[in-house]
C-alpha cells in the first residue's frame, strides 16, 4: 500500500491542464454501449484507468474484439454476446457493476459480476430490486444487495419506475434494461442526474425521449444501434481538483482544456464561482457532449457557501469542494447528501475525519456536514481506498503540506494526477 507526502507550495502558479484524465463516466459507457451495435466503434482518448479498463475487459469476455493503440480503442462487437467462462471483474467501479447488471439482465447466459473489496461492500439493491421487478434473475449476498452478483439473462417486462434515488447509475441500468424489454418503458427521477447515457444512446440511434410529465420514455431496440465514433472529453470532476488548488492559492490561474461542459457535470465549478473564484466557461463544440475549456483564477479569500440543491450533480466533487470550504471565511453547510455515505468510502466520515486531522472544525450530520473555515494544518490522512478522498487531501497539501496513506486507488480514475500536481508543488515518497 503506497503513501505520498505533499509539500506546501511556496509560490503562485499558472497551470495549463491539457492532459486531464479522460472522462471516466463516458469511457465506461463507450465500452458497454459499443456492444449494442453490429459495427465497430471507434473511441479516441479512452481513459486507461484500472476501472475503465475493467469495463473494456468485460466487453472482451462477452465476445467483443478490442484493439488498442495508446488511448485509441476500436471495439468490434460479436454477432451475439457470449456467456463468459469466468467471473466478470469490475474492479472498483460502481458504474461498471450497476450498468453491466442492467445490460446483462436481458442477455441470454449466466454472468457473475464481482469487484475489489470496496466494491463488494457497496449497495446494489437500488439496481437489483427494480430489475428483479421486471423479470430479471439476479442473486447476491444480502439478498442481492452485495456483490458478487449472479445474473441469468431473462425476458424483461416493460416498466414505469419513479426512482427514489437520483442516480445516473440506477437510471442507466434501467435504460439498458428498457432497451431489451417487451414494450415501451418509463423512468423518472426527482432531479436530473448525469445524462451521458441518454445523450450517447440517442446519438447512436436509440429512441429515448422525455415527455411533458418528465418521464424518460425508452423504446425497445428493434435493430442494432449505430456504432460510436467519439473522442472522450476531459473529465471535469478530475479537473476540479486543480480548480480548487487555484482558488485557494494566491495569484494563481489554471485553464482546463477540452473538458465536457455538460450542465450536469460542472455544478461544482458554479459553486466554487459562487464562493468567489473567477471562473469562465468557453464552449467549442457540441456533438455527443458540449466540450470546451474552463478558466479559473484566484480572486481573493473564498467565502462560505450553503449547498443543498443539485446534489446528484456534485456527488463526486464534494470532497474537493470541502477543501475549498475549509479555506473559506465562515461556516459552509452541505445538506441532502446522504448518497455520500455509499460511495467508494463513507465520504462524509472520510472527509470530516481528514479535515479534523488538519485542525479544521466540523459538524457531522446524517445527510451532510458543516465546515468552519480556518487554516489547514499538515496531517496524515487515510484515503480508505477512495480515490477522490486521496486526491482532495493531496490538493489540501498544496497550501499546508500533507501525508496521505493508500494512494493506489488514484490509478483507478486519474493515472497522471501526480504528474500534473508536480507542476505546482513538490511530491515526496510516492
Amino acid at each position: 500500500m503506497r503513501s505520498v507526502t505533499i509539500l506546501q507550495t511556496k509560490q503562485s502558479f499558472s497551470l495549463l491542464c491539457d492532459t486531464i484524465a479522460p472522462d471516466k463516466s463516458i469511457s465506461h459507457r463507450c465500452a458497454m454501449f459499443s456492444l449494442l451495435s453490429n459495427q465497430p466503434s471507434h473511441i479516441k482518448n479512452f481513459l486507461l484507468g484500472e476501472d475503465t479498463l475493467s469495463s473494456l475487459s468485460i466487453a472482451e469476455q462477452l465476445g467483443a474484439t478490442v484493439s488498442k493503440e495508446g488511448a485509441e480503442v476500436t471495439i468490434t462487437p460479436p454477432e451475439k454476446l457470449t456467456e463468459p467462462n469466468n467471473v466478470l471483474d469490475c474492479g472498483n467501479a460502481g458504474t461498471g457493476m450497476r450498468l453491466y447488471a442492467g445490460l446483462l439482465a436481458g442477455i441470454e447466459g449466466s454472468f457473475i459480476l464481482t469487484g475489489d473489496k470496496y466494491l463488494r461492500g457497496r449497495p446494489m439493491k437500488r439496481v437489483t430490486n427494480p430489475l428483479l421487478d421486471i423479470g430479471a434473475k439476479i442473486d447476491g449476498r444480502e439478498e442481492g444487495n452485495l456483490a458478487p452478483l449472479a445474473i441469468r439473462g431473462a425476458t424483461l417486462k416493460s416498466f414505469k419506475y419513479h426512482s427514489p434515488i437520483d442516480s445516473a447509475q440506477v437510471k442507466s441500468a434501467l435504460i439498458l434494461a428498457g432497451l431489451q424489454a417487451d414494450s415501451k418503458s418509463y423512468y423518472k427521477e426527482s432531479l436530473l442526474s448525469r445524462d451521458h447515457t441518454e445523450r450517447m444512446l440517442r446519438g447512436m440511434g436509440a429512441d429515448i425521449s422525455i415527455n411533458d410529465e418528465g418521464w424518460i420514455e425508452i423504446k425497445p431496440l428493434n435493430e442494432p444501434l449505430k456504432p460510436l465514433n467519439i473522442t472522450v472529453p476531459a473529465d471535469p470532476s478530475s479537473g476540479f481538483f486543480f480548480a480548487v488548488a487555484t482558488a485557494i492559492t494566491a495569484n494563481s490561474q489554471t485553464t482546463i482544456k477540452n473538458v465536457t461542459l455538460n450542465p450536469t457535470r460542472i455544478e461544482a465549478y458554479k459553486i466554487l464561482k459562487e464562493m468567489g473564484a473567477e471562473i469562465t466557461f468557453i464552449e467549442k463544440e457540441n456533438i455527443y457532449e458540449p466540450i470546451g475549456d474552463i478558466s479559473i483564477r484566484y480572486s481573493g479569500k473564498l467565502k462560505a457557501v450553503s449547498v443543498e440543491k443539485n446534489i446528484a450533480w456534485l456527488i463526486d466533487e464534494l470532497p474537493a469542494l470541502s477543501i475549498a470550504m475549509s479555506c473559506a471565511e465562515g461556516t459552509s453547510i452541505v445538506k441532502n447528501a446522504k448518497e455520500l455515505r455509499v460511495k467508494e468510502s463513507d465520504r462524509i466520515a472520510s472527509v470530516l475525519e481528514g479535515l479534523q486531522s488538519c485542525s479544521i472544525k466540523t459538524v457531522e450530520h446524517n445527510d451532510g456536514y458543516e465546515i468552519i473555515g480556518g487554516e489547514l494544518q499538515k496531517a496524515t490522512v487515510n484515503s480508505y481506498g477512495d480515490h477522490r478522498i486521496a486526491m482532495s487531501f493531496a490538493i489540501a497539501g498544496v497550501v499546508s503540506g500533507m501525508h496521505i496513506n493508500d494512494i493506489d486507488c488514484i490509478d483507478t480514475s486519474f493515472p497522471n494526477f501526480f504528474d500534473i500536481l508536480s507542476k505546482i508543488t513538490t511530491i515526496e515518497n510516492k
